[in-house]
């Protein structure tokens, strides 16, 4: 028979170990790894990160406003005049008018000046 080993505990209750989150030395109770609450949800978080949804490159076709190059007509999201049937170039994103329901473009809204 081998030589018997004298009964000593599986861990060190005693003993601290450094939180792996802050780095701040704890004396760790039963299995616990972490010093704080707040320190196992921040660990929790970095394993689980939120992913973001994808910004478009460009805003859609709907935000952007249109001006036909013959009858100076705006358009929001409509890329060829009703009028004049000519395709309208892009002026910026935009949106209609709070007062008027006319398509206005952002651009246009930073050059104006108080009066």
């Amino acid at each position: 028979m081998g030589k018997r080993e004298p009964d000593t505990p599986s861990r060190n209750d005693g003993v601290t170990t450094p939180c792996p989150v802050c780095g701040r030395s704890f004396a760790p109770v039963g299995r616990q790894r972490f010093c704080t609450d707040a320190c196992r949800q921040a660990a929790w978080r970095r394993r689980h990160p939120v992913r973001l949804p994808a910004v478009p490159a460009r805003p859609p076709r709907a935000m952007i406003i249109y001006e036909c190059p013959a009858c100076q007509n705006r358009y929001l999201g409509e890329q060829r005049c009703a009028d004049c049937q000519r395709f309208c170039r892009r002026v910026g994103p935009g949106g209609p008018c709070p007062h008027c329901d006319e398509p206005v473009a952002i651009a246009d809204l930073m050059t104006m000046k108080g009066g």
